[in-house]
């Protein structure tokens, strides 16, 4: 049996996933030290999924979708976002899943604390909602889950939230390093799943180098003097043991980073089936730079 978007689970993963990296935003902690001065943004993007290729006997006919993503904040009091997806996907048994993804976080500049509410819903089924904080004290991370179940645990103090994750990847890139090894942790799954990562980074792509495929982002004025590169993030399960040594992604995602934090081009990789997340919209909102 495949795997696919038709579980909760897997469903908010590729959520979290999406907002993780940021979804065309500088979603990325101390961006506007990383990328050298270069302004932070607060915006409204639109993506539009689509299936790109299907593998294995138990195939996805088909997909689309939408994603609605706002950014907000500053390094002074922190970043939020607000994001929502709505997908319908068709197996190769013609059975339909319509899937309603929402999920709301606040970081702080300094990522020491992440707060997470993320809701999930599959055609008919009662929601799954996570609802959580996770603080960064000495050498251990502490989360609070409220749901789904009252519970609270630690993590080791390597790991980093989504916006330390994105402002590392830029870090990298900009010191011309190619590969870059992270443990994430996004509030994913039931509020317990924790990755391994690794970042892959091509070569810098300067701003004068129009795309092949442009985009309501790359026509933006904020954005034509911008370097970008191409990466491409692996996710593990930190859990899983693996293989002859070696170990499989659970999903992998390419896109290309500007210096400013805005991601496009995003393709996802889940093994047996690829989506593209295209954007059909990008709108600079008015943000308030720290004083």
């Amino acid at each position: 049996m495949t795997r696919s978007l038709t579980s909760p689970r897997r469903a908010r993963s590729l959520a979290l996933t999406l907002v993780a990296i940021g979804l065309g935003s500088g979603f990325a902690t101390g961006a506007a030290n990383a990328a050298a001065g270069t302004p932070f943004l607060a915006h409204q993007a639109l993506y539009d999924l689509s299936l790109v290729k299907s593998r294995g006997s138990g195939s996805i006919n088909s997909a689309r979708g939408r994603i609605l993503y706002n950014f907000s904040g500053s390094a002074c009091e922190g970043y939020t976002s607000e994001f929502r997806q709505v997908s319908e996907m068709e197996s190769g048994e013609d059975k339909v899943t319509l899937s309603d993804l929402r999920s709301t976080s606040w970081e702080d500049g300094a990522g020491k604390t992440y707060r997470f509410k993320i809701d999930a819903r599959m055609n008919e089924t009662d929601s799954s909602p996570v609802d959580g904080v996770a603080e960064r004290t000495g050498d251990h991370v502490t989360v609070k889950l409220k749901l789904p179940e009252e519970k609270t645990f630690t993590l080791d103090g390597n790991t980093v939230f989504p916006t330390q994750q994105i402002e590392r990847i830029i870090e990298a890139a900009r010191a011309g390093k190619s590969v870059l090894e992270l443990t994430v942790y996004d509030g994913s799954d039931n509020g317990e799943k924790v990755y391994n990562t690794m970042s892959v980074i091509g070569q810098p792509i300067p701003g004068d180098r129009a795309p092949a495929d442009p985009d309501p982002s790359t026509a933006n004025d904020t954005m034509k003097s911008l370097t970008r590169w191409p990466v491409t993030v692996s996710y593990f399960d930190r859990e899983a043991k693996p293989a002859d040594g070696e170990q499989t992604p659970v999903y992998s995602m390419s896109f290309e980073l500007y210096e400013n934090g805005v991601s496009r081009a995003l393709v996802l990789d889940y093994n047996d089936f690829v989506i593209s997340g295209a954007m059909g919209k990008f709108d600079v909102k008015d943000s308030k730079p720290c004083k």
